[in-house]
């Protein structure tokens, strides 16, 4: 058999010739074995954004309220009283589609580690999962119910040993995601503003500290995993998934938390994506530093694990430190302490290199900015998609009763509540909850060290993003602080997770650059910058691309935890408001879905103006006193966002609103919402809505047990039984 070249070695890890030829120019030489895995990992699609960051440039990231930006592990907003959230989110698709479990799990423990490395104590986490339709007798359906089973099994079990709140999340369900479920972890932190830590080592001469978990060979290889498309057969990949230990994780929290309360530390990394690689590399990279690490004092589960194993490994619950010179033994006590491992495995040095050591010799030598500053950029071709030159053409021909089309509409498991998902999920611990998961829209913490409260919700229509990437990116920007400003909280930044299919595909590169564009437009206009996010390519499997999945989280503040608004009806006899014009609007709808069957259609209108007036005019009302609740109309239109707050309030209402056509009940217009107000704060509401110059009418009132709206009738009582029950029925129908 011919031996391997260098070239044959990195061509074998997803490096193309032409990045070879660029690794060769600047070692000045060919690299090793060691050195090739290192710098495949680090210009991976998942670690360097090669395809993407042309695209990311220009993102708004700076605010009055913005203490840090992109660029460390997660971003930073100041809530006021002394105090700041930290949040982010992130993927985890491949791993999750190939271990659903573990995949699902370590996403979560992977996103408490980049808030928890900044000083912050995780107190809320939140999700968006998505998967192909479960509701059918296939084998694709069989499977993602045995997937999405796994994967809430995964972040539940991961979660509630950490004592942190799962408290909200979205879940979609697309034929796209037959060979790609998607999970987006999400979460955020308390800190206080001045205690804040940043990934950087620098200062020649100090100590290097490796604190957590051994490592073993779990997820070899993970990084380059995840930066490639899927074929038949990927089961095979299942080394390359991760495993974790949520118990040790809330050691290594706990212990970084005591010492956070110390001077003892310049900066701390969390080994994720690539492990020791990535964390040691931008540390140093962040300063401008150099390093040395002695491969073979760090502490192992296997044994003859080589510099390759150790610098690749992406076992978790590790952490990476750079001490200060003196302090070692100090740091080191304290992981003890937590019976955490914790070795000084290194140095600082001003070099510019990572030297590495194993057994007394030199086994790779890599200069650290050129890596970081040459890495790829790619400009890849884009093509505005085909399918999209008949997309608008729609058909609208189902003759069924409003009765029909309802019943339909809230029986998709889209639609229906998800509590056999949630109720898995301690929402509870910590006991700083005000709006829990099943309560619409976003969900609520207090923060108990002042009178505030941080509101957040995470959104993406996937049909909208397909029929038109960038108005759908708008719209997840859009819908996400919408669910916010619901609450009576002022929205104050986001953090995204992009995922799309292969980027080689100039038709997809076309749908991400649209995407990109529309949270740019979205963010500047609605005074939300982009603090932290991720993206996510070759999403694809056997050339079948997911559909683009721009996912947006938003974070927003209350400054009175006591007027947190809700969701759903508070009341009887209480009048009903609809706040925003409603038009024809069926452009990748919920109706157009399942009742048509079809995927297809102009996208609603988006006018951002509108969209921030309605958010200021729910929370000056909610500031005056003046509303019961308020509630996003989004999918399934006016007449289902009404039948789920009169199931979940169990409240009847009765709605008679004039509209263009019979069906427009079911349209997913934009900037609408519905508000509940008392009778005695009427005349109020009405000039605050005037002085907006919104669109607003009253459209009926609460109360009874029968909802109605514009001659269609249901029982509230069946309406509870199919909304509540029927989920947990399609779910578990193989278990």
């Amino acid at each position: 058999m011919k031996p391997q070249t260098p070239l044959d070695i990195a061509l074998a890890h997803n490096m193309t010739k032409l990045e070879y030829k660029k690794v060769v120019d600047i070692l000045k030489r060919e690299p090793n074995y060691t050195e090739i895995g290192i710098i495949a990992a680090m210009w991976s699609e998942h670690c360097s954004y090669k395809s993407s960051s042309k695209y990311l440039r220009g993102f708004p990231t700076v605010a009055p309220w913005v203490i840090q930006g992109p660029g460390e592990n997660a971003g930073v907003v100041d809530i006021g009283d002394g105090y700041a959230v930290v949040f982010k989110m992130e993927s985890h698709n491949h791993p999750s589609f190939i271990e659903p479990y573990q995949g699902a799990a370590t996403g979560v423990g992977g996103i408490m580690r980049d808030v928890f490395t900044m000083g912050a104590r995780p107190i809320a986490s939140m999700n968006l999962i998505q998967f192909a339709h479960i509701d059918e007798d296939t084998k694709t359906a069989k499977l993602h119910r045995r997937l999405l089973r796994g994967v809430v099994d995964g972040i539940g079990g991961y979660g509630n040993c950490m004592g942190v709140p799962t408290i909200g999340g979205s879940v979609g369900f697309e034929s796209c995601y037959a060979g790609n479920n998607l999970v987006n972890a999400f979460n955020l932190g308390l800190v206080k503003k001045d205690e804040i830590f940043l990934g950087v080592a620098k200062g020649v001469g100090n100590p290097v500290i490796y604190v957590g978990s051994k490592t073993g060979r779990d997820g070899l290889g993970g990084a380059v995993m995840s930066s490639s498309s899927f074929e038949v057969g990927n089961e095979c990949l299942r080394p390359t998934v991760q495993v974790g230990d949520p118990f040790t994780e809330k050691l290594l929290l706990e212990a970084c938390l005591e010492l956070f309360q110390k001077d003892y530390i310049i900066g701390i990394q969390d080994m994720g994506a690539a492990g020791l690689t990535s964390s040691s590399f931008e540390m140093a990279g962040r300063s401008g530093s150099g390093m040395k690490l002695y491969i073979d004092k760090v502490p192992a589960r296997e044994t003859n694990m080589t510099t390759y194993d150790f610098m690749l490994s992406e076992s978790q619950e590790r952490m990476l430190i750079c001490a200060k010179k003196g302090y070692e033994q100090k740091v080191i006590d304290i992981f003890h302490k937590w019976q955490l491992d914790a070795v000084d495995i290194g140095e600082v040095t001003s070099t510019g290199d990572m030297e590495l050591y194993f057994e007394n010799k030199k086994v790779a030598n890599i200069p650290i900015q050129p890596l970081s500053e040459e890495s790829p950029i790619l400009d890849r071709p884009v093509s505005k998609p085909k399918y999209l030159d008949n997309i608008k053409q729609i058909s609208m021909i189902k003759n069924l009763s409003l009765q029909a089309i309802f019943d339909s509409l809230l029986s998709t498991p889209e639609v229906l509540d998800k509590s056999w998902i949630y109720e898995q999920f301690d929402s509870m611990v910590q006991t700083n909850t005000i709006k829990h998961p099943g309560s619409l829209d976003s969900s609520v913490v207090r923060i108990k060290q002042t009178n505030k409260a941080i509101s957040m919700s995470v959104k993406c229509n996937t049909r909208f993003c397909y029929i038109d990437p960038k108005l759908g990116a708008i719209a997840a920007v859009m819908a996400a602080g919408a669910d916010v400003a619901m609450s009576g909280a002022t929205p104050l930044a986001i953090t995204d997770c992009l995922n799309f299919g292969n980027p080689n595909n100039p038709e997809v590169m076309w749908q991400f650059k649209k995407a990109c564009e529309g949270i740019k437009e979205a963010c500047k206009k609605l005074n939300t910058p982009v603090v932290s996010g991720n993206v996510s390519l070759n999403n694809e499997t056997d050339s079948i691309g997911i559909y683009p999945t721009t996912a947006i989280a938003t974070v927003g503040l209350l400054e009175d935890q006591n007027k947190v608004l809700s969701s759903v009806f508070q009341g009887q006899n209480n009048y009903i408001y609809m706040i925003g014009d409603t038009y024809s609007e069926f452009g990748g709808s919920l109706y157009l879905k399942e009742i048509e069957g079809q995927i297809a259609g102009t996208h609603p209108k988006i006018d951002l103006n509108k969209e921030l007036k309605l958010w200021n005019i729910v929370i000056n009302a909610n500031k005056k006193n003046l509303l019961m609740c308020a509630k996003n109309i989004g999918v399934g239109g006016l007449a289902i966002s009404l039948g789920k707050m009169c199931a979940i309030s169990n409240i009847g209402c009765e709605i008679d609103v004039a509209l263009e056509g019979e069906l427009d009940i079911f349209s997913e217009s934009l900037s609408r919402a519905i508000v509940e107000v008392v009778p005695n704060k009427v005349a109020q509401l009405d000039e605050l809505l005037l002085q907006s110059g919104l669109t607003y009418i009253c459209i009926g009132k609460t109360g009874g047990t029968t909802f109605s709206i514009n001659g269609l009738y249901k029982n509230l009582h069946k309406i509870r039984e199919r909304y509540f029950n029927n989920f947990k029925k399609i779910i578990e129908q193989d278990i």
